[in-house]
């Protein structure tokens, strides 16, 4: 069976050329009869593929060396309990910044340990843009925003100042689809099953200063400090998913890096919404210079025919299209290793789709 186009949200697409390379070293890995799944993690051969890992990640992204790069587990949503349980500092309180059901979900567990306070949501239309006028205390811990909503399609596309306070991004569904000002962020987190790698990994990249203060009772996996002070292995780490995001972070570089991907992605995304915004047929609700290059959100002028659109689709061998429940409608996610053919083909499905049917 050839490969299909496949729009999931995560977990999602990886490139072939990771595949195949995964593929031909499942069996034995550069000589050592085994496959990466059956290694040690405090072997040798593995403490090379996670050093490897975190060097390649840090070149990709000018990762200061002030911060710490943490391979973690239990996905961002752990993060929304993890990172108060981190940065509070005493303090008790902090900001959130609300633009779609991820920062809604990140509010409602932070309430558990501290004072959240709303410091600017986009709630009022419907979750369909980026608000600019952050309402943020002064005296609060941190400030914590989405920076790009894969439900939604909402993304920031560039990095707000909230002064000296440290500003926290939940990045999953963006991360390392274009450059990133790390030294602007003091904790960027991301699930790895979108643009890094398999489910069952988390990446967490936090300022070293914000490490070391995590409140009573905090478990000790979930201490930033001890895990950086361990190289993310108190436990067992998701050995596979990080072998295999260094795979991907390889292709990455060999693209030319994360100039030259954004580049790929602002083509891929300017196909798709320049078809949406020509049709009568096909709607994108969210103010165009939020809109995200990832996830792009859209519905149909008569929502009765969204079946016939999906079944459609997946003749043609273009899978998980279908929008988040909570919104309907359909959604294309189209990261890094979507080629730009995947969206050629969609755009050409719309148009057939809406000629028969418009």
């Amino acid at each position: 069976m050839s490969r299909i186009f496949n729009f999931s949200a995560g977990p999602a697409v990886l490139p072939e050329e990771v595949l195949a390379r995964a593929g031909d070293e499942m069996l034995d890995w550069h000589g050592t009869g085994m496959c990466v799944m059956e290694m040690s993690h405090r072997g040798k051969e593995f403490m090379l593929i996670a050093a490897e890992a975190e060097k390649d990640l840090r070149d990709l992204l000018a990762v200061p060396a002030n911060y710490k790069v943490l391979f973690l587990q239990g996905g961002a949503t752990l993060q929304f309990a993890q990172i108060p349980m981190n940065l509070l500092a005493g303090k008790g309180k902090a900001d959130y910044v609300v633009t779609g059901e991820w920062s809604k979900k990140a509010v409602k567990e932070a309430q558990a340990y501290c004072d959240v306070h709303v410091a600017a949501s986009s709630e009022d239309r419907g979750f369909t843009y980026a608000p600019s006028n952050w309402n943020v205390r002064p005296d609060t811990a941190y400030v914590h925003y989405c920076s790009n909503e894969t439900i939604g399609g909402v993304e920031f596309h560039s990095i707000p100042d909230v002064k000296n306070i440290p500003l926290v991004a939940d990045a999953s569904s963006h991360i390392l689809s274009r450059p990133l000002d790390v030294s602007k962020l003091g904790l960027i987190y991301a699930g790895a099953q979108k643009n890094i790698g398999p489910a069952g990994l988390t990446i967490v990249i936090v300022r070293e200063d914000l490490t070391g203060k995590a409140q009573k009772g905090t478990p000790s996996v979930m201490d930033y400090k001890q895990q950086a002070a361990a190289d993310s292995m108190l436990n067992t780490p998701a050995t596979y998913a990080m072998y295999v995001a260094g795979l991907v972070f390889k292709w990455l570089k060999a693209q030319g890096g994360l100039a030259a991907i954004e580049k790929h992605n602002i083509a891929k995304s300017q196909l798709l919404y320049d078809h949406l915004d020509k049709s009568s047929f096909y709607k994108n609700s969210v103010d165009k210079k939020d809109r995200s290059r990832m996830n792009v959100p859209f519905t149909l002028k008569d929502a009765a025919l969204d079946d016939a659109f999906l079944k459609g689709a997946e003749k043609l061998g273009m899978v998980q299209l279908k929008g988040h429940r909570s919104v309907g409608g359909m959604r294309a996610s189209i990261y890094n290793a979507m080629p730009l053919a995947g969206v050629q083909q969609l755009v050409a499905y719309m148009k057939e789709f809406e000629a028969k049917h418009g």
